[in-house]
């Protein structure tokens, strides 16, 4: 099966403007921008055909060609990465068997967490859509946690039934457990790794969907899937030791950096 990687990266972010240009300093002390580091991840992913920046921004574009990154310029009509990857993978001709959308905002993503994506979306015949999820810890929880009694919008929680199909994502913490974990404890709570895998009919059908009201709600463009009866497949991914988090708000940048230096990333 060909696959293709999507960076979708916007600069006019609600949240966080020119988040994609954005540098973190990596544990060499060396400065890359978000959209760079991403661009770097994906890299690193074995398996895949071609690796694209879907962008409606010059700025962007000027400094992913910069690096060398192949771009494909996109509608600003797009509303989020899903509508992005759906129409660049169009623009490249609709060929590709699965389309990953890996965020631009997860440089620590790890190459395994997508090879695992991919693997399992081909696994499961009846699947349309894939997306990461990973166990937290104590650390990870108490993160969330944090966030929300500060006000923020943190990270992004995923609850599965038994066959891993999703019943919900939200920006709050789901489930509730009202129990107390330390730092390396194992909680029931699993964090939505902000990437997905797409077999080309169900990405070329979803930018001609309403936006539903939990979609509106929450934010998060993979409820248009569930709010359409849409199954998105939950395939569990293993950290192996590794940190990860997103870049959601503009605390999360020394955050990030801190990881990066404790896992020695460059």
């Amino acid at each position: 099966m060909s696959v293709l990687i999507v960076i979708p990266a916007r600069f006019a972010s609600t949240r966080y403007p020119g988040k994609p240009l954005v540098e973190l300093r990596g544990a060499s002390g060396e400065a890359k921008s978000l959209i760079r580091r991403s661009w770097d991840a994906a890299q690193q992913v074995s398996g895949i055909d071609r690796v694209v920046v879907a962008t409606d921004d010059v700025r962007i574009q000027s400094a992913c060609e910069a690096f060398g990154a192949e771009v494909v310029m996109t509608s600003e009509a797009c509303v989020n990465g899903t509508e992005r990857c759906a129409e660049a993978h169009e623009a490249l001709g609709g060929s590709y068997e699965i389309v990953v959308n890996l965020q631009g905002d997860a440089p620590l993503t790890p190459a395994w967490f997508i090879e695992d994506l991919v693997a399992g979306l081909r696994a499961s015949e009846k699947s349309e859509v894939a997306t990461p999820v990973l166990r937290t810890d104590g650390r990870a929880l108490n993160g969330f946690l944090d966030d929300r009694r500060a006000g923020r919008v943190g990270g992004t929680t995923a609850v599965f039934g038994a066959t891993k199909n999703a019943l919900f994502f939200s920006k709050e913490v789901i489930p509730f457990t009202g129990a107390d974990f330390a730092d390396d404890d194992e909680t029931p709570v699993f964090h939505h790794v902000g990437v997905y895998a797409y077999r080309p009919e169900a990405l070329a059908a979803y930018p001609s969907w309403d936006i539903g009201p939990l979609e509106t709600l929450e934010g998060l463009e993979q409820l248009r899937f569930l709010e359409r009866d849409r199954s998105v497949l939950c395939v569990e991914v293993d950290a192996k030791g590794r940190q990860f988090w997103e870049l959601n708000n503009p605390q999360d940048v020394p955050k990030l950096e801190v990881m990066m230096a404790e896992m020695g990333l460059e």
